[in-house]
């Protein structure tokens, strides 16, 4: 679900093509994709149920809610403006549609990973240190390499002590269940297949590190600011089926369930380890904290590192992003990821 583009150059170019303001008239439909995640799984479920449908119509537009199959894919058609909005993390914010110029803000920042990405050893009892001189298989410059990273450093060690192999999310379990992988990191769903091999341990996860690794949908800059009834229905729709859930729907939940690929008990297993922002008030929290401009520093000196901000980027501050609170971090004048709390103020104060 999250590795990094391998067609940036292509993105690059596209997106210089694609990302100009338009001068057109309000657009009265828009497209939406999303792909297969526990804490994405409510977009399909808002659809299905039509609950999209109820809040566009309160705003006179049509929203057309889309799920594709391939995640990098999915950016990459947003970045190239075939879609307004799509479902990513936050480090795939900053080093795909950003770092490609497209000027994107984060509407939602729905949920982070508490647990949903580890690092699993074969073997009983071992540690972080352990990984030392160890091959290290997982999908390259991914969230899951950056959960690495900050596992080393936990751990006293650096990156140069282990050795990373790429290998796909896709290949990521059967790799694993190879007489020669000994160490993996992955996502859930892989992550819970590769945990129940026998004779392994989990020796670092996002539940190490919260509030991280931060799954968002993410919506074009510009067609927010010249269409804000795409904000008002999306974050309308989003809450609503929030508190369906929290109620403990068990037939939207089971929906979700059968959408993903398991059962209910399945789903709620890896619920547990998405920690959603429930209310407003809740996600308003979040996006207003001193922390995250400090994780989306640290986010952008690990992706500049790996040459994830485009060839020309004199420094991990190439990238500009805002935050509530007329916070700013990185380049004033090439601002490309906006966290936007605008609408959440409306959906706090009960004004969608």
């Amino acid at each position: 679900m999250k590795s990094s583009s391998l067609m940036r150059s292509f993105i690059l170019s596209v997106a210089l093509i694609t990302s100009f303001p338009s001068l057109a008239a309000a657009k009265k439909e828009f497209n939406i994709c999303w792909t297969i995640y526990a804490g994405w799984m409510p977009w399909g479920t808002l659809s299905n149920e039509k609950i999209i449908d109820k809040w566009a119509d309160k705003y006179g537009i049509k929203i057309n809610i889309v799920q594709l199959n391939d995640y990098i894919e999915s950016i990459n058609q947003y970045t190239a403006g075939q879609f307004d909005g799509c479902t990513m993390t936050n480090m795939d914010a900053l080093t795909i549609p950003a770092a490609g110029g497209v000027d994107s803000t984060a509407l939602l920042t729905g949920s982070y990973s508490e647990g949903n990405d580890g690092v699993v050893l074969k073997g009983a009892g071992k540690t972080l240190s352990d990984l030392k001189g160890m091959n290290v298989y997982l999908p390259a410059l991914s969230v899951s390499h950056y959960l690495l990273v900050r596992g080393l450093e936990k751990a006293g060690l650096a990156e140069k002590d282990v050795k990373v192999v790429n290998t796909s999310d896709a290949d990521i379990v059967s790799a694993f269940n190879t007489g020669s992988v000994r160490a993996a990191v992955a996502w859930n769903p892989q992550l819970s297949v590769i945990k129940s091999v026998p004779d392994t341990t989990e020796v670092f996860s996002s539940a190490q590190v919260p509030g991280e690794l931060i799954d968002m949908m993410v919506v074009n800059t510009q067609t927010l600011k010249e269409n804000p009834a795409l904000g008002k229905a999306l974050t309308g729709a989003w809450f609503e089926i929030m508190a369906k859930m929290q109620a403990g729907d068990t037939r939207l939940l089971s929906a979700m369930a059968a959408d993903s690929g398991t059962d209910l008990a399945g789903y709620q297993a890896q619920l547990k380890t998405t920690h959603l922002f429930w209310t407003p008030a809740e996600m308003m929290t979040f996006i207003t904290a001193k922390d995250l401009p400090d994780v989306m520093q640290r986010v952008a000196q690990f992706s500049y590192d790996k040459g994830l901000l485009g060839e020309g980027a004199p420094g991990a501050d190439f990238i500009g992003m805002t935050f509530p609170g007329n916070v700013t971090l990185g380049d004033q004048g090439n601002i490309k990821l906006r966290f936007d709390s605008s609408f959440l103020k409306m959906a706090v104060a009960g004004q969608l």
